[in-house]
């Protein structure tokens, strides 16, 4: 997925001396609102794969982001692009690690996500928000290159190189915002998807009760 900020940063960020022969991989890639794949593939790269968990446009391979490696092998892509993608996984580490250890040394990630401030998404499923300091510890094992704001909607991009030698940190202590429990927390629990669930087809419940001058004043008192 990419909002109309994605379409525009990515092709801005990545410069065709990045992309021009290599091998590419987009993460993510079912063109639900936009793709990158157009722009990136005007730079003339040898090769451009398209991954996500469901097939459809913009799709090559039906692989979960999780399996990069045992799908592809390490050290396998040139550039590796991964757009809004990262708030709707709940194991984020497990693909953050991922895209570091399928990209190749010296190749080039590009990764956006959304920040707090944006309400949930229900299609797909929606847990994290990322803020800069996040992004600045999740990449501090590679060498951030561009890092952007999305002034549009709150959200972030960063493009890193991946160094040689690459030693991956540990990111299991990060606690990140969860949309879920309204606070940073390292991960979830299938009850706090539960307490959501409930807690959010209540809200819509009261909302659907209530008149439409109220209904904004009551989603965001109980879903922030």
């Amino acid at each position: 997925m990419c909002s109309p900020w994605d379409l525009e940063t990515v092709k801005t960020a990545l410069r065709p001396v990045d992309v021009r022969g290599k091998r590419v991989l987009e993460v993510g890639s079912l063109d639900v609102n936009g793709s990158v794949r157009g722009d990136i593939m005007a730079f003339g790269p040898a090769e451009y794969v398209g991954i996500d968990i469901r097939p459809g446009p913009g799709v090559d391979v039906v692989c979960d982001a999780g399996d990069l490696v045992e799908t592809f092998g390490e050290n396998a892509f040139d550039v590796v692009i991964s757009t809004e993608l990262l708030e709707h996984a709940r194991d984020w580490r497990r693909i953050v690690s991922s895209i570091k250890r399928v990209t190749k040394p010296n190749g080039v990630m590009i990764v956006s996500t959304r920040s707090y401030g944006v309400d949930f998404h229900r299609q797909p499923f929606d847990y994290w928000r990322y803020q800069q300091e996040d992004f600045e510890t999740i990449f501090s094992d590679v060498v951030a290159e561009d890092l952007r704001l999305d002034p549009t909607d709150p959200g972030l991009l960063i493009k890193a190189r991946k160094p040689e030698p690459f030693v991956e940190r540990d990111l299991s202590d990060l606690a990140l915002y969860s949309i879920l429990r309204r606070r940073r927390q390292r991960d979830h629990t299938r009850v706090d998807v539960a307490i959501f669930l409930l807690r959010y087809r209540l809200v819509r419940l009261l909302k659907d009760l209530s008149p439409k001058r109220y209904r904004a004043a009551i989603h965001w008192r109980f879903m922030h």
